[in-house]
């Protein structure tokens, strides 16, 4: 039952994860927004991911999973329901604050959660936890593009609907006591963010982040922008990229058993350099989706494995280190969402140019996986 809820979890945050990609061409066209403005937005939703990790590291090793994912999921039901009724940027962004800060509480918990429960196998549990997540953001555009129609409004009702039945799920399980005493105290959180490998975690997530959730937002953007048609775009998302992290955390999962999670990084650091330059060089759809995919199966081992590495270099105050650790893939959204939205400026088809921020990212993680090497032997 710990696992499902888990599972459902991480379901539900690959769909909100996906969400703003799949509505952003119609809330543009619907509300006249920019892509500085659509920066704007995915910065908000950044600093809402960004703040709910950084306090929910300590809720969840005083309080325990459950309370922070009730919390987390309460917030995204309100969001998603609220967003139809909103009137413009400023309220739009507001609403994916909230769902930032919802998305940054359930995606911690998630994985603290399974990290607790499956210390044996961590690596391996939780990248079979976030193929979930390659699901859920698979679904979202999707039946956008095929069931709904583009009918955001009806997507943004379904996708609250279920998060409700996510909540129900998460309140009637019983969840493990929290990992430290009644209390948190400041200083028994010294040692972790005293070490300098929590450090050097938090950058190369902080530059992985930068890279996939680039794709979940820009991606339909930029391939509208050279001519793909939106439902053909919305398909290459789901049934590309989401389809390709679904995929390549099922494949991995088994690799991990018999290779160091520290190796599997530096080869899928190596194959999104490669997959994500030349999918931004394409505007052939099927040689899009096709790279769209193989840039997905690079990218998938990425989070889950290293968050696993983190949850055996940090047995005690796990979640604080994980929370920290995702805090700073966030910062990463938030850093390359404003460099993105910049450089595009009022004018989509300078999307490819500012896109190139994403393989730029992948080499720097090939660096620094190097040095991480060298600080775990």
């Amino acid at each position: 039952m710990l696992i499902f809820a888990a599972v459902l979890a991480i379901f539900v945050y690959g769909m909100i994860a996906a969400m703003l990609g799949t509505i952003l061409p119609d809330l543009s066209d619907r509300f006249h927004l920019t892509p500085a403005q659509n920066g704007a937005i995915a910065f908000s939703q950044a600093l809402g991911l960004i703040i709910a990790s950084v306090g929910v590291g300590p809720l969840l090793d005083n309080q325990g999973d459950k309370v922070g994912l009730i919390l987390g999921l309460a917030f995204i039901v309100v969001a998603l329901f609220a967003l139809p009724r909103s009137g413009g940027f400023r309220s739009i962004a507001a609403l994916l604050f909230l769902l930032g800060i919802g998305g940054g509480i359930v995606v911690t918990g998630a994985n603290a959660l399974v990290s607790a429960v499956t210390p044996g196998h961590r690596a391996t549990a939780l990248n079979l936890l976030n193929l979930f997540f390659g699901l859920g953001g698979l679904t979202t555009p999707f039946i956008s593009a095929n069931i709904f129609k583009r009918n955001w409004v009806r997507l943004c009702y379904t996708v609250a609907s279920l998060t409700v039945v996510a909540l129900i799920v998460h309140a009637v399980t019983r969840m493990p006591a929290p990992t430290t005493a009644a209390s948190f105290v400041l200083a028994d959180a010294g040692p972790v963010l005293g070490r300098p490998l929590l450090f050097l975690l938090g950058a190369f997530l902080f530059l992985y982040v930068s890279c996939e959730v680039g794709v979940w937002n820009w991606l339909p953007r930029h391939l509208i922008a050279q001519g793909i048609p939106e439902s053909r775009a919305l398909n290459i998302l789901s049934l590309g990229f989401a389809l390709g992290l679904l995929v390549g955390r099922v494949g991995v999962s088994p690799i991990l058993i018999s290779v160091p999670a520290i190796q599997v990084l530096l080869a899928a650091s190596i194959a999104m350099a490669v997959t994500t330059f030349l999918m931004l060089r394409t505007v052939k759809p099927a040689a899009a989706g096709a790279l769209v995919f193989i840039a997905g199966l690079s990218m998938a081992p990425v989070f889950p494995t290293t968050l696993a590495i983190t949850g055996t270099a940090f047995p005690r105050m796990t979640g604080t280190a994980i929370g920290f650790v995702i805090t700073c893939g966030w910062a990463g959204l938030a850093v390359s969402s404003r460099i993105i939205g910049a450089i595009a400026g009022g004018d989509p088809l300078r999307l490819k140019k500012a896109l190139l921020l994403i393989p730029a990212s992948a080499v720097l993680m090939i660096a620094l996986n190097l040095v991480i090497k060298a600080a775990l032997s």
